[in-house]
């Protein structure tokens, strides 16, 4: 029943904090021993942000991109597409949209100490959160592919990037020149199945680190060649979500609803909370923090998703175009498997998370004792015709000669692409374990 089988990382979401700027005494230092201001108020913070956003304003003319509030209700990414299509049709690179949103950030609040001290320039700096603007940019990448840069317009600037395994496949396999078929979020066909996994695995730390970095300095705040000299300004990359998933291409429509259907049913009920823990590979106890269930979601959008929970993750399924069927495992927390949250440790979590899906997609395996009417036995429960004659046709109940005709058939639509011998070998054989399974 399958074409092919793929696994990837889909959706990851990427911090990035400034090393030498996250403290409120290395701000402090930064104004005052390397920008050489006396006091660190709250008007020489805000004039770093009017800076910064009158950049961006030049840069949006200068380039002639769109900047725009984003409106309340109105997806983001299915507003920007037809910018990113028309960049995609001529074949260039770089930044085709930018949203202005006004969103909850981090920042540091500056206060005057309650009484006087010693030093009259001195401030009291605290880490706050507050609302105020931040910027989307929508870039086409020539090596990850479409992605989207957030960047906070106050001090100390933290950025968010959002990127899609899957767009880096498609980078790969368009610079290899092989030819595949990709609809929304998969992969539906490909020439070279060695090729698609092989550019999946590809994607690496250094990889992204390499791109994020590049579009930083582009559109991220500016800072003097002398600022950068005395002070560390390089960007420590977290992973704050991740998506691993492991997609089951099918070569027909018909068995994957059938299939999606038989695996919610039994998950529900089969996945107990000592399994769960099992496929995590951590041991459930009354101290685990975080939610523990299995539910189906979207029901009211005729779209169902399987999930099933643990602490701050959760392993999904469901169907799409009636042609692919996917496991993906969400991670918001990547503590929950005892795994680091830096940029550097992508592999461990690739290796962790490809243990996960498999072992989840096993217990499916072991699970489903499902059969699927293939046509070929569909068409040989229905009546023939000949001439004034109706023949009745022959209706095969038995579910496991069923299975065992599925699997001697697989491959084969009809019988007229069999040849007389593969015919003759596939009856007997059918007889001989009918037989046995029969005594």
């Amino acid at each position: 029943m399958l074409a092919f089988v793929y696994h990837c990382f889909d959706r990851i979401v990427i911090y990035g904090y400034l090393s030498g700027l996250s403290r409120p005494e290395q701000v402090v230092h930064f104004f005052r021993n390397v920008v050489g201001v006396a006091v660190v108020s709250k008007d020489v913070l805000s004039q770093r942000t009017a800076d910064y956003q009158a950049w961006v304003e030049a840069y949006a003319r200068n380039h002639r991109l769109p900047l725009e509030w984003a409106e309340k209700g109105v997806r983001k990414e299915d507003h920007v597409l037809p910018w990113q299509r028309r960049m995609a049709k001529r074949g260039t690179y770089g930044v085709y949209f930018i949203f202005k949103s006004m969103e909850q950030g981090a920042t540091f609040r500056v206060t005057v100490p309650k009484y006087p001290t010693k030093d009259p320039n001195y401030r009291i700096l605290a880490h706050q959160r507050s609302r105020f603007t931040h910027y989307y940019f929508y870039i086409r990448d020539e090596v990850l592919g479409p992605i989207v840069m957030r960047v906070a317009s106050f001090f100390p600037f933290q950025t968010s990037y959002y990127l899609n395994g899957h767009s880096f496949i498609e980078q790969e396999l368009k610079r290899r020149q092989i030819g595949f078929r990709k609809s929304d979020n998969a992969f539906l066909a490909v020439d070279d199945v060695a090729a698609l996994q092989a550019a999946a695995d590809k994607l690496s730390a250094q990889i992204i680190r390499k791109r994020l970095d590049y579009w930083t300095l582009i559109l991220g705040p500016k800072f003097s060649p002398k600022e950068r000299k005395q002070i560390n300004l390089s960007r420590f990359y977290a992973i704050a979500q991740i998506e691993y998933c492991r997609n089951f291409i099918f070569k027909r429509h018909f068995p994957i609803h059938k299939l999606f259907e038989r695996s919610c049913e039994l998950g529900l009920w089969r996945l107990t909370a000592d399994k769960i823990g099992e496929i995590f590979g951590m041991r459930v106890s009354r101290r685990m923090q975080g939610k523990l269930a299995t539910i189906i979601d979207r029901i009211e959008h005729g779209h169902h998703v399987f999930r099933a929970y643990f602490k701050h993750a959760f392993l999904k399924q469901y169907e799409k175009f009636s042609t692919f069927l996917r496991n993906e495992l969400v991670s918001n927390n990547l503590a929950d498997f005892r795994l680091k949250k830096g940029l550097d440790h992508l592999d461990a979590v690739r290796e962790r998370f490809q243990t996960i899906t498999g072992r989840f997609a096993a217990f499916q395996a072991q699970w489903l004792n499902v059969h699927v009417d293939f046509p070929l036995l569909q068409r040989l429960a229905l009546p023939v015709t000949v001439g004034a004659v109706r023949y009745p046709g022959i209706k095969i109940h038995d579910s496991r000669l069923i299975r065992l005709l599925e699997v001697l058939l697989h491959g084969g639509t009809q019988v007229g692409g069999w040849t007389a011998k593969q015919i003759h070998h596939t009856v007997l054989t059918s007889f001989h374990l009918a037989a046995d399974a029969y005594g």
